[in-house]
Protein backbone atom coordinates (compact mmCIF):
# COMPACT_ATOMS: atom_id res chain seq x y z
CA UNK A 1 0.00 0.00 0.00
CA UNK A 2 3.10 2.53 0.98
CA UNK A 3 4.81 2.02 -2.46
CA UNK A 4 1.03 2.64 -4.41
CA UNK A 5 1.27 5.84 -2.19
CA UNK A 6 4.59 6.82 -3.58
CA UNK A 7 4.28 5.75 -6.94
CA UNK A 8 0.85 7.92 -6.90
CA UNK A 9 3.08 10.86 -5.12
CA UNK A 10 5.54 10.40 -7.78
CA UNK A 11 3.27 10.17 -10.77
CA UNK A 12 1.76 13.95 -9.51
CA UNK A 13 5.04 15.50 -9.25
CA UNK A 14 5.95 14.39 -12.80
CA UNK A 15 2.63 15.78 -13.66
CA UNK A 16 2.88 18.83 -11.82
CA UNK A 17 6.40 19.52 -13.21
CA UNK A 18 5.28 18.84 -16.91
CA UNK A 19 2.44 21.55 -16.33
CA UNK A 20 4.93 23.83 -15.21
CA UNK A 21 7.52 23.54 -17.67
CA UNK A 22 4.54 23.49 -20.70
CA UNK A 23 3.12 27.03 -18.92
CA UNK A 24 6.47 28.40 -19.77
CA UNK A 25 6.56 27.10 -23.18
CA UNK A 26 3.02 28.89 -23.63
CA UNK A 27 4.24 32.11 -21.79
CA UNK A 28 7.42 32.37 -24.43
CA UNK A 29 5.15 31.86 -27.05
CA UNK A 30 3.00 34.53 -26.29
CA UNK A 31 6.00 36.91 -25.86
CA UNK A 32 7.08 36.45 -22.67
CA UNK A 33 10.63 35.66 -22.47
CA UNK A 34 11.23 36.12 -18.99
CA UNK A 35 8.29 34.82 -16.99
CA UNK A 36 8.30 35.25 -13.10
CA UNK A 37 7.85 31.87 -11.51
CA UNK A 38 5.01 34.02 -10.27
CA UNK A 39 3.31 34.37 -13.86
CA UNK A 40 3.92 30.75 -14.46
CA UNK A 41 1.99 29.64 -10.91
CA UNK A 42 -0.70 31.97 -12.39
CA UNK A 43 -0.63 30.01 -15.96
CA UNK A 44 -0.17 26.22 -15.07
CA UNK A 45 -2.63 26.24 -11.82
CA UNK A 46 0.24 25.05 -9.53
CA UNK A 47 1.18 26.80 -6.45
CA UNK A 48 3.98 29.00 -6.70
CA UNK A 49 5.26 27.20 -3.54
CA UNK A 50 5.40 24.10 -5.64
CA UNK A 51 6.80 26.12 -8.91
CA UNK A 52 9.60 26.62 -6.60
CA UNK A 53 10.09 22.75 -5.46
CA UNK A 54 10.27 21.74 -8.98
CA UNK A 55 12.91 24.81 -9.89
CA UNK A 56 15.61 25.97 -7.96
CA UNK A 57 15.25 29.41 -9.70
CA UNK A 58 13.78 31.23 -12.12
CA UNK A 59 17.31 30.64 -14.66
CA UNK A 60 16.57 26.65 -14.18
CA UNK A 61 12.94 27.38 -14.53
CA UNK A 62 14.24 28.38 -18.39
CA UNK A 63 16.80 25.99 -18.40
CA UNK A 64 14.52 23.39 -17.58
CA UNK A 65 11.54 24.48 -20.64
CA UNK A 66 13.91 24.62 -22.88
CA UNK A 67 15.30 21.57 -22.73
CA UNK A 68 12.05 19.82 -22.89
CA UNK A 69 10.85 21.92 -25.80
CA UNK A 70 14.28 20.80 -27.21
CA UNK A 71 13.57 17.15 -26.95
CA UNK A 72 10.45 17.46 -28.02
CA UNK A 73 10.95 19.60 -31.18
CA UNK A 74 14.45 17.50 -32.59
CA UNK A 75 12.82 15.61 -34.73
CA UNK A 76 11.81 18.04 -37.36
CA UNK A 77 15.44 19.13 -37.75
CA UNK A 78 16.32 15.67 -38.98
CA UNK A 79 16.80 14.59 -42.65
CA UNK A 80 16.12 11.63 -44.02
CA UNK A 81 19.08 10.50 -46.10
CA UNK A 82 21.55 12.93 -45.07
CA UNK A 83 23.82 14.10 -48.30
CA UNK A 84 22.55 11.62 -50.51
CA UNK A 85 20.54 12.25 -53.98
CA UNK A 86 21.04 15.78 -56.66
CA UNK A 87 21.84 18.56 -55.23
CA UNK A 88 18.25 20.49 -55.93
CA UNK A 89 16.42 17.39 -53.75
CA UNK A 90 19.21 17.68 -50.82
CA UNK A 91 18.74 22.11 -51.56
CA UNK A 92 14.57 21.58 -50.76
CA UNK A 93 15.30 18.86 -48.18
CA UNK A 94 17.35 21.47 -46.34
CA UNK A 95 15.37 24.38 -46.30
CA UNK A 96 12.20 22.48 -45.30
CA UNK A 97 13.72 20.80 -42.40
CA UNK A 98 15.58 24.28 -41.24
CA UNK A 99 12.24 26.24 -41.72
CA UNK A 100 10.24 24.19 -40.29
CA UNK A 101 11.69 23.57 -37.03
CA UNK A 102 12.02 27.19 -36.61
CA UNK A 103 8.96 27.79 -37.03
CA UNK A 104 8.20 25.40 -33.79
CA UNK A 105 11.78 26.30 -31.40
CA UNK A 106 11.52 30.44 -32.65
CA UNK A 107 9.88 31.47 -29.34
CA UNK A 108 12.36 29.44 -27.23
CA UNK A 109 15.31 30.38 -29.12
CA UNK A 110 14.08 34.41 -28.32
CA UNK A 111 14.47 33.33 -24.69
CA UNK A 112 17.39 31.11 -24.49
CA UNK A 113 19.59 34.26 -26.48
CA UNK A 114 17.97 35.97 -24.00
CA UNK A 115 19.39 33.93 -20.82
CA UNK A 116 22.48 33.01 -22.08
CA UNK A 117 24.42 35.91 -21.23
CA UNK A 118 23.98 34.86 -17.62
CA UNK A 119 23.27 31.38 -17.76
CA UNK A 120 26.34 28.87 -18.87
CA UNK A 121 24.65 25.99 -19.04
CA UNK A 122 21.66 27.64 -22.03
CA UNK A 123 24.55 29.68 -23.60
CA UNK A 124 26.52 26.05 -23.75
CA UNK A 125 23.53 24.41 -24.98
CA UNK A 126 22.78 27.32 -27.83
CA UNK A 127 26.50 26.88 -28.76
CA UNK A 128 26.21 23.22 -29.00
CA UNK A 129 22.69 23.66 -31.26
CA UNK A 130 24.63 26.13 -33.64
CA UNK A 131 27.28 23.13 -34.07
CA UNK A 132 24.86 20.11 -35.12
CA UNK A 133 23.22 23.02 -36.86
CA UNK A 134 26.30 23.28 -38.85
CA UNK A 135 27.49 19.83 -39.28
CA UNK A 136 24.46 19.40 -40.79
CA UNK A 137 24.87 21.92 -43.55
CA UNK A 138 28.52 20.22 -43.68
CA UNK A 139 26.86 16.79 -44.28
CA UNK A 140 23.72 17.96 -46.71
CA UNK A 141 26.15 19.72 -48.76
CA UNK A 142 29.58 17.55 -48.43
CA UNK A 143 29.25 16.94 -52.50
CA UNK A 144 29.30 20.62 -53.31
CA UNK A 145 31.40 21.59 -50.53
CA UNK A 146 34.04 19.12 -51.33
CA UNK A 147 35.03 20.57 -54.89
CA UNK A 148 36.40 23.39 -53.14
CA UNK A 149 39.61 24.42 -52.77
CA UNK A 150 40.44 24.57 -48.65
CA UNK A 151 40.54 28.14 -48.17
CA UNK A 152 37.48 28.73 -49.99
CA UNK A 153 35.70 26.30 -48.81
CA UNK A 154 36.29 27.45 -45.15
CA UNK A 155 34.97 31.02 -46.39
CA UNK A 156 31.38 29.77 -48.07
CA UNK A 157 30.80 27.03 -45.01
CA UNK A 158 30.73 29.96 -42.90
CA UNK A 159 28.85 32.22 -45.03
CA UNK A 160 26.35 29.20 -45.57
CA UNK A 161 25.99 28.43 -41.98
CA UNK A 162 25.66 31.64 -40.55
CA UNK A 163 22.66 32.28 -43.51
CA UNK A 164 20.74 29.18 -42.15
CA UNK A 165 21.13 29.17 -38.20
CA UNK A 166 18.03 29.99 -36.20
CA UNK A 167 19.52 33.59 -35.30
CA UNK A 168 19.19 34.78 -38.89
CA UNK A 169 15.88 32.82 -39.72
CA UNK A 170 14.29 34.83 -36.81
CA UNK A 171 16.12 37.80 -38.49
CA UNK A 172 14.45 37.03 -41.62
CA UNK A 173 10.90 36.02 -40.24
CA UNK A 174 10.27 37.71 -36.91
CA UNK A 175 12.12 41.43 -37.51
CA UNK A 176 12.06 41.92 -41.42
CA UNK A 177 8.67 40.27 -41.36
CA UNK A 178 8.95 37.89 -44.72
CA UNK A 179 7.21 35.10 -45.23
CA UNK A 180 7.69 31.59 -44.45
CA UNK A 181 7.83 30.86 -48.47
CA UNK A 182 9.94 34.24 -49.11
CA UNK A 183 12.25 32.99 -46.55
CA UNK A 184 12.27 29.78 -48.40
CA UNK A 185 13.30 31.35 -51.62
CA UNK A 186 15.97 33.66 -50.77
CA UNK A 187 17.37 30.45 -48.30
CA UNK A 188 17.43 28.09 -51.61
CA UNK A 189 18.66 31.16 -53.66
CA UNK A 190 21.65 32.38 -51.74
CA UNK A 191 22.94 28.41 -50.63
CA UNK A 192 22.92 28.29 -54.44
CA UNK A 193 24.91 30.84 -55.59
CA UNK A 194 26.86 30.47 -52.83
CA UNK A 195 27.86 26.67 -53.67
CA UNK A 196 27.84 27.49 -57.46
CA UNK A 197 24.83 25.72 -58.32
CA UNK A 198 23.10 26.52 -61.69
CA UNK A 199 19.60 27.50 -61.38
Amino acid sequence: MAEVEVDGRTARRDRNREAVLDAVLELFSEGNLAPSPDDVARRSGISLRSVYRYVADADGLIRDAIERHTERIAPLFLIDDIGEGPFGKRLKTFVDARLRGYEVIAPTARASRLRAPTNEIIRERLDHGRLMFRAQLERQFAPELDRLEPKVRRAVLAGADSLTQIETIDLYRHHRRYSSSETNEMLRTALRALLSQPY
